[in-house]
């Protein structure tokens, strides 16, 4: 799994990959010193010899 930060030049800070078994779950974080309010951060899977295959959307709100 990774993500795409819309942030020009962004230092995400998050794991490189991750993996779980088909039917377990798994928790994907993501953060970033200067994500505002509003923004949205999206996850992709991407399994070998695949292009990446969007997952989840997620949207920062207001504090």
């Amino acid at each position: 799994l990774f993500s795409a930060v819309s942030v020009s030049r962004a230092q995400v800070q998050q794991e490189p990959s991750a993996e779980t078994s088909e039917g377990t779950g798994i928790n994907i974080t993501c953060s970033h010193p200067n994500i505002q309010s509003g923004e949205i951060i999206q996850w992709y899977r991407q399994l070998p010899g695949q292009s990446p295959a969007f997952l989840v959307l997620a949207h920062k709100g207001s504090k």
